[in-house]
């Protein structure tokens, strides 16, 4: 049982690794730092990729993963645990980061700058070479198990100056960047996600593409490659591409009517053949 407040998801490695297609030398530092007992920090925009990346790499590891999606009311008690009432008897119980340090898991904190920096602090023995996490309710210090890594990740294009990652944490990490896949390899992917047909798929990302050239265009967020896969699948169920295009892509990125606007005409532009094979 999870502590109250936090969002977490717990598998076991897989039996297939997830897919994910290598755009540098992401596996191969991400590999070194596991076997150097390093934690790692990912760096990019949204829907590009971290998560699955995560996934596959707990995969070729062959460590349980454990995910917390972190937010605003997260806190330390919602990471480390705490004591509950159950049948009447007040009883501890170990939060997902803890777990992850007694099993040897690979804990996974996507968006850490969305939690509390007096949150995120507890990190920085686990981060160090320390590796240990201090459990001040219990008044004991856990050592990492073999096998744990410390991984996180945010967006830096969309954080502000007051949700930024400290100093003191960055510089305990190893950083991986990430950015949305070239032309041809995010293609291959949407059409390897969705099962729509390669030109379907070439006009959603060269729609993408298009999206992410504008500037100042009022977007807090482009087009991810995870809203074109979505658009895809739509499609993929009998949407007309304009459709899927609107209901997975335009709608999700904006409020604006303006903006709204002038990314249909960008649609009409890329999506006129509205191709389904």
């Amino acid at each position: 049982m999870p502590p109250p407040n936090a969002a977490i998801d717990i598998s076991s490695p897989a039996t297939e690794r997830p897919f994910y297609h290598a755009v540098g030398n992401e596996e191969r530092v991400f590999a070194a730092a596991f076997r150097q007992q390093l934690p790692v920090l990912l760096k990019g925009p949204t829907g590009c990729g971290k998560t699955r990346f995560v996934e596959a790499m707990a995969h070729e590891m062959g460590r349980p993963l454990i995910t917390v999606a972190c937010h605003d009311d997260l806190t330390t008690a919602d990471l480390v645990g705490r004591f509950l009432l159950r049948g009447g008897e007040t009883e501890w119980v170990d939060g997902p980061l803890t777990r992850a340090v007694r099993e040897g898991a690979i804990c996974y904190l996507d968006e850490v700058v969305e939690a509390r920096q007096d949150t995120t602090v507890v990190l920085h023995p686990l981060a160090d070479h320390r590796r240990t996490l201090p459990i001040e309710r219990l008044g004991e210090t856990l050592s990492a198990a073999a096998g744990f890594c410390l991984v996180v990740s945010y967006n830096p294009g969309y954080q502000s100056v007051l949700k930024d990652l400290k100093d003191s944490t960055r510089q305990r990490m190893v950083a991986i960047q990430f950015d949305y896949p070239h032309q041809d390899v995010e293609r291959m992917i949407v059409q390897r996600e969705s099962g729509i047909g390669p030109h379907v798929a070439e006009d959603l990302v060269r729609l993408a593409q298009a999206i992410r050239r504008l500037d100042g265009a009022g977007l807090r967020e482009v087009s991810s490659t995870r809203v074109l896969i979505a658009a895809a699948r739509l499609a993929q169920a009998g949407l007309s591409l304009r459709e899927a295009a609107e209901a997975a892509i335009i709608a999700p990125l904006t409020d604006d009517h303006a903006v709204g606007a002038s990314l249909r005409q960008l649609v009409d532009v890329y999506l006129a053949g509205q191709r389904h094979d």
